[in-house]
């Protein structure tokens, strides 16, 4: 018997013998070529992307027709890729300056921009690698013809075991034999993630080594609320855990019926529970789950899905697209362009920084070149006045920070007033609470804005001096710890006593563990994954503003992260058994 510990990332839990796949590693040798045969290769490559496109554009109208446009819509992004003429255009020279052949240049272009995903320090961010990862295999199949391990001709229930599932490997399973997935790697918002839940599959990854710890033929137990895989269970664990499943088909009827419902505790209390989104194809399922508007969308894809920059226009277009689908009456928070030296620059600069993540990023990078800030918030200030929009600055390190970036927002709203351009004069502007700098005096910053948003994520890492992507230390990364709830509670409490709005985007917002807390500091906008809100939305409709309170001040009491995730997790299990 062997227990892991992963990332739940679809929830629900099921007991089936495990498949297991061998991990695809596609080997692409370089091999030079003439110029005679340069020109072949290049119409080799124009028939495999037309090839993975029809493939791609099949799989995106059968899952479409099977769990919604949105979901297929991911696919959507997969194809825009394909038909993106600067990328196929960079493939095409790879082959004709270096002489190579179309699969050796798909590998290399492939991978460039994968590298900009990997070394991002947004986890989101760096989960986006897996939709290029899918695009590069599925052209190097087309071009070189290995395929993965075929799971078509099952005849009974499996659960699949691999080092990694790309987002179309997902969506091809087959839901009436596979039952549940675990992998080594992943992450909770990735496509792969976001599709497995759309399917309804029980699925755990980032087990580290679970490939090698299961074969073909042992029962496997997957427990995608909890996050864990067991191997080979006794006895007592298989009957535990079929009595765990059929609680959590029952608990996941009722969570539908709480989406429609208002976030209000039963004391009358009403708090607003929003969500964050990177695609405007991810606003109608967060809308579906019970979301009423959009805490955080970030821009950064815009930039990362091209080698080119994104124009006014490309900016435009996305965020009118977003508000339409959002429809009247709901806002939309724009965060503007959170990228980095170390996930966009280094590859760029002349002498790379050796510790970008403290280095030039976010609004610094913003500030360093203007023109590129201003062509976003020109699109911004024009889409103001087709809905409900609000402009927010991330990573606020100082006030001179904030105030040059309003200077520039002023300067965009001058010339705009000087072209006869509408927008709205009076857009709400707030800034990311994500640093311990301004967590510490908040007060200061809160007389310049509108609305205060805590990113919890980068919070913890700054105060813990903790990198959560680092396997050696990314135990220490506690939302729980007594330092990180004293900054988030005088934060709340500073945007109370100047009278501004104030919401959590990070992952504490979304986690269940952390709302009785969150709502007991008075903590008014919850902002998280579309997924996350109907469990959120349960804990707040079923308890009291007295009881929250209550334990809010009991937290704020103790010394230690251990205390306050005990005494947090045993809260929690009196309102939601089924999730602990």
């Amino acid at each position: 018997m062997e227990i892991r510990k992963g990332i739940g990332v679809s929830p629900g839990v099921v007991i089936a013998t495990a498949v297991v796949l061998d991990a695809e590693d596609l080997m692409v040798p370089r091999r030079h070529v003439d110029a005679a045969q340069a020109v072949v290769e290049v119409g080799r490559l124009s028939d495999a992307i037309t090839r993975a496109t029809l493939d791609l554009t099949k799989l995106r109208d059968e899952v479409s027709a099977a769990h919604g446009k949105e979901i297929g819509g991911i696919f959507d992004v997969h194809l825009g890729l394909l038909r993106d003429k600067t990328l196929v255009n960079q493939i095409v020279a790879e082959v004709n300056t270096q002489q190579t052949t179309a699969e050796y240049a798909v590998s290399v272009v492939m991978r460039r921009y994968k590298t900009k995903f990997t070394h991002m320090s947004d986890r989101y961010m760096q989960e986006r690698v897996k939709d290029m990862d899918d695009i590069e295999k599925r052209l190097l199949r087309a071009l070189i013809g290995q395929k993965h391990q075929d799971l078509t001709h099952l005849d009974r229930p499996v659960v699949v075991i691999a080092h990694d599932l790309l987002p179309s490997q997902t969506a091809a399973l087959d839901r009436s034999h596979v039952v549940g997935f675990a992998t080594d790697v992943g992450g909770r918002t990735s496509h792969t993630a976001i599709v497995a839940r759309a399917m309804g599959i029980p699925a755990v990854v980032g087990l580290g080594n679970v490939t090698a710890e299961a074969s073909g033929g042992d029962t496997v137990i997957i427990d995608g609320t909890r996050g864990y895989v067991i191997v080979n269970p006794d006895a007592d664990q298989l009957t535990e855990h079929r009595e765990a499943g059929k609680k959590f088909v029952d608990f996941e009827r009722r969570l539908q019926d709480i989406a429609t419902q208002p976030a209000v505790t039963r004391d009358g209390y009403a708090v607003t529970l929003q969500a964050n989104i990177e695609f405007p194809t991810d606003i109608a399922p967060a809308l579906a789950h019970g979301a009423s508007g959009i805490g955080l969308y970030r821009t950064e894809f815009l930039y990362l899905s091209s080698p080119v920059e994104p124009t006014e226009a490309d900016h435009y277009a996305a965020y009118a697209e977003a508000l339409a689908r959002l429809g009247s009456g709901k806002p939309l928070v724009i965060r503007t362009l959170d990228l980095g030296a170390d996930k966009y620059t280094q590859e760029k600069a002349q002498n790379p920084e050796r510790n970008p993540f403290l280095g030039d990023r976010s609004i610094r990078m913003c500030l360093h070149d203007i023109p590129m800030f201003k062509r976003q918030l020109r699109a911004i200030m024009r889409v103001s006045v087709l809905g409900d929009v609000r402009i927010m600055f991330p990573m606020i390190c100082t006030l001179m920070e904030l105030r040059q970036a309003r200077m520039i927002l002023n300067d965009v709203m001058e010339e705009l007033d000087e072209e006869g351009v509408p927008f709205r004069r009076d857009i709400p502007i707030g800034m990311m609470v994500e640093v311990p700098s301004v967590a510490i005096m908040p007060d200061v910053f809160a007389k310049e804005v509108s609305f205060f948003s805590i990113g919890t994520n980068d919070l913890i890492q700054y105060t813990l001096a903790v990198d959560r992507t680092n396997e050696r230390v990314a135990g220490l990364f506690c939302p729980g710890h007594p330092a990180v709830l004293k900054l988030v509670r005088d934060v709340i409490r500073a945007a109370a006593r100047n009278g501004i709005g104030v919401s959590i985007c990070g992952e504490m917002a979304g986690d269940p563990l952390y709302t009785l807390l969150l709502l007991g500091l008075g903590l008014p906008v919850f902002s998280m994954n579309g997924p996350d809100v109907p469990e959120v939305k349960k804990i707040i409709r079923s308890t009291t503003i007295e009881h929250a309170r209550t334990v809010a001040r009991r937290v704020m009491s103790f010394d230690s992260e251990r205390q306050v995730m005990h005494f947090l997790r045993e809260e929690t299990r009196k309102i939601l058994p089924e999730a602990f």
